[in-house]
């Protein structure tokens, strides 16, 4: 049985390493935030974050994306699409993706994804991830379905959560199958220095980039 006390896992926002990129950061619009997740079970489960979904672009139909690297341990990282958002009754996925990612990986959340990131391991998990500033993360449509809609067991087994219909079977991608080429990110090159060239996390906050919209849907869809 889980303790409804135990801490789950730590968030830190708006990380840089010094006064200079503070100021980068927070001109480009953009966050960097380090996650802790220590090696813990819930119940039959292993812990996960609180799955949630980004808002929308101002003036596009798609939501921001995100980018995640793992600094130590090991991530999965469970990305679901919904077709709707009814307020009563199941609702339907039309994609779900799983991403098995360590140290070094980096994984893109695509436009339109929800997500959940799980630590399937018994060691500590910290990521680090970049994202837009501009918005607050939208969690009751995964609250409200007791979670994402897939959960992992301890035994490495997926099952389906029963509160989301016509779930479809989960797709497994490797990390560098989320890639966006532009950003010419790698396994061994931190994901912080990114903001060296900042031009390369620019479709983070931009909606009018339509080819990176393109190449991930291309890789998703």
């Amino acid at each position: 049985t889980a303790n409804a006390d135990m801490e789950l896992y730590y968030m830190f926002r708006d990380v840089s390493k010094d006064e200079e990129d503070e100021k980068k950061i927070t001109a480009k619009g953009l966050r960097y935030d380090i996650t802790i997740i220590p090696a813990n079970k819930l119940g039959v489960e292993f812990v996960k974050t609180a799955g949630h979904y980004h808002p929308l672009l101002p003036d596009s139909d798609v939501t921001y994306p995100e980018i995640y690297e793992v600094l130590e341990g090991e991530a999965h990282y469970l990305l679901q699409r919904r077709e709707g958002a009814a307020a009563e009754g199941a609702e339907r996925m039309t994609d779900v993706v799983v991403v098995k990612a360590e140290k070094g990986d980096k994984v893109i959340i695509p436009h339109n994804y929800g997500h959940v990131t799980i630590n399937p391991s018994e060691t500590t998990l910290k990521m680090a991830n970049w994202v837009a500033s501009a918005f607050s993360s939208i969690y009751e449509p995964v609250k409200r379905r007791g979670g994402a809609a897939y959960f992992e067991l301890t035994d490495g087994e997926f099952i389906k959560n029963d509160n989301y219909e016509d779930t479809p079977d989960i797709r497994f991608l490797k990390p560098s199958d989320t890639w966006i080429k532009k950003t010419g990110l790698s396994k061994d090159a931190e994901m912080y220095e990114l903001l060296r060239e900042p031009e390369k996390l620019e479709f983070l906050t931009n909606p009018n980039l339509s080819h990176f919209i393109t190449y991930i849907h291309k890789k998703y869809c």
